[in-house]
């Protein structure tokens, strides 16, 4: 779906499940009309849960022929995707 502007929303600061859950009808919202794009600059904690319900948002995106990407990952974010051995499942998400 090149031709669609994806929906942008922002990862908050403190990453876990309930914050998700939060943002959770607004990925879906997105992801039923079109790509989505999630900025990460602002994470400065992320919980595993949080983690891997990007991943089904992601198989969610793919399974509309959609897309999800991850942009402006920090430290933070690089970091938990390091001690969790998660950098290869988030390769193809990231932006740019």
């Amino acid at each position: 779906m090149a031709d669609t502007q994806a929906t942008k929303i922002e990862l908050p600061a403190i990453a876990d499940i309930g914050a998700v859950d939060e943002l959770r009808d607004e990925m879906i919202d997105a992801l039923n009309s079109g790509d989505l794009e999630i900025n990460l600059e602002k994470v400065e904690r992320v919980s595993t849960n949080a983690l891997f319900m990007l991943l089904s948002a992601a198989e969610t995106a793919k399974s509309h022929n959609y897309k999800l990407q991850l942009s402006a990952p920090n430290e933070n974010f690089s970091s938990a995707l390091s001690t969790l051995g998660l950098e290869s499942a988030f390769a193809p998400l990231m932006k740019g």
